[in-house]
């Protein structure tokens, strides 16, 4: 029984970790394309960055749910985790 806890705990280790990771790159590839389309530098650069942002936050969570709801679950907190830190970053410049 300890042994498919460790194993649980691991792989919700393993989503939170991922979805950090996942939520930092969505949320630096969100402010570049907002920087595009503000800057007025063209709409098909920001349409493909958001394409790739949202198809591969859809892949991510795709695989993390063949792992099961603990490692999904996991990764919402760390993508929660990585909106806070991009608002942190976004307030403190201005």
């Amino acid at each position: 029984m300890s042994h498919i806890l460790a194993s649980t705990q691991a792989l919700a280790l393993a989503g939170a970790l991922t979805g950090l990771a996942g939520g930092l790159v969505y949320f630096a590839t969100l402010r570049r394309t907002v920087t595009l389309l503000v800057s007025g530098k063209g709409w098909l650069g920001a349409l493909a960055l958001s394409l790739g942002r949202l198809g591969a936050a859809v892949i991510l969570l795709l695989l993390l749910s063949r792992l099961g709801a603990a490692p999904l679950l996991a990764a919402l907190l760390g993508f929660l985790a990585a909106r806070a830190i991009a608002l942190r970053a976004v307030r403190r410049e201005g």
